[in-house]
């Protein structure tokens, strides 16, 4: 476990072995199949994901269990209900699995200690920064762009997530109807 996680997450970029190993200590390893909830509504949220392999998507059902994907994370993304993992409330999003995944999840605690402990917080504001500024160039999105244009923004930005993710899911994901995306995909396909 620790080869993977020093290879692949960046907080171990710059540790010594001995740091390295105390610090992998602190992640678990999960498996989960496709169709897995990682989190579920109104679960206790404990954990932030590591997503080593597989593909999840972070939704929400509205009360006329209408879905709403606010994001997709795949390999190297971290990904949780945020607002939940840091107020210590219960989950309004979920995260489930859209393929086979394997995440290392690292606690609320121990997040904060190894902040302070390995002097993380520039490695998490860093990654802190990225998904909001993403998160406002997708709202933006979602406000202003044609159909059209929102999904080829989306194929600019996730040219292998178009063949791992069903249309119907990245009709969702577009806030388009399934007629519209297989419209769209035909003449891009021209």
């Amino acid at each position: 476990m620790n080869t993977i996680l020093k290879n692949n997450i960046g907080i171990f970029e710059n540790l010594t072995d001995e740091e390295n190993i105390k610090l992998s200590t602190v992640f678990k390893h999960q498996k989960y199949k496709k169709g897995d909830f990682i989190i579920s509504e109104n679960d206790m949220v404990q954990d932030v994901y590591f997503i080593h392999l597989g593909l999840v998507k972070l939704s929400h059902f509205d009360s006329n269990a209408k879905e709403f994907i606010l994001s997709f994370a795949f390999e190297n993304w971290w990904e949780t209900d945020f607002s939940a993992f840091y107020n210590k409330t219960k989950a309004t999003l979920m995260l489930q699995c859209l393929e086979d995944t394997e995440v290392y999840s690292l606690s609320y605690d121990s997040y904060l200690s190894i902040l302070s402990k390995y002097h993380l917080a520039n490695y998490f504001l860093e990654k802190s920064i990225k998904g909001h500024i993403a998160s406002q160039k997708r709202i933006l999105s979602l406000l202003k762009s044609t159909p059209k244009e929102k999904y080829e923004q989306f194929l600019k930005l996730y040219p292998t997530l178009a063949n791992r993710i069903p249309k119907s899911v990245i009709a969702i994901y577009l806030g388009v109807s399934r007629e519209t995306l297989s419209r769209l995909y035909k003449r891009k396909n021209l």
